[in-house]
């Protein structure tokens, strides 16, 4: 089991990973920084009071996910930045998800992380984090469908959107996530 596991990461993190994409640091960087415009502004739209809750937060962080879900085991890989609202700064991280269980389909979504206070940012972004299970349904293709998840408390004082993008996806199952810092643009 942990075997499958440790395979299906290594497969998120080969399909995902910025180092098989040729693009270099400073392409990698500018990529993430348009999709964390891009997704807030995704965001705004569709729940326009999370504005206010990102802009008075201690800080967030949004990622570009996309998974892939099959009858047995389910792989998600993406990457985003977590940025600090007291400092500015923004650090740069990848995350990637294996799991077991019923799933059919492939999604591209975001997600967005919102941190109420300076301990659980720090957390988040120098220890990594980790979730389990998941159940969802989510159809999108093109403007027509759609999914997002209100924002949920996910740990004390993190709350956490999710945006279907494009795709289509059923899935039931546990599932392993884990957010780290990327060694390789910090």
């Amino acid at each position: 089991k942990n075997l499958k596991v440790l395979m299906a990461m290594s497969i998120v993190f080969v399909m995902f990973s910025g180092f098989w994409s040729g693009e270099t640091p400073a392409e990698l960087i500018k990529e993430r920084e348009i999709e964390n415009a891009e997704t807030l502004k995704l965001l705004y739209k569709h729940t326009p009071k999370a504005k206010i809750l990102v802009e008075s937060s201690y800080g967030y962080a949004t990622f570009t996910n996309v998974g892939l879900y099959l009858p047995a085991i389910s792989i998600e890989g993406g990457s985003g930045l977590a940025h600090n609202n007291k400092s500015g700064k923004d650090i740069y991280m990848n995350m990637g998800s294996a799991g077991i269980g019923f799933g059919l389909g492939i999604k591209d979504f975001r997600a967005i992380f919102i941190f109420k206070n300076k301990q659980v940012f720090d957390s988040f972004v120098e220890e990594g984090w980790e979730a389990n299970a998941q159940a969802d349904a989510a159809a999108k293709s093109g403007e027509k469908g759609g999914a997002l998840n209100a924002a949920v408390t996910v740990a004390p004082g993190i709350k956490l959107y999710r945006i279907t993008v494009n795709g289509l996806a059923v899935q039931v199952n546990i599932q392993g996530t884990k957010y780290w810092k990327d060694g390789d643009l910090n």
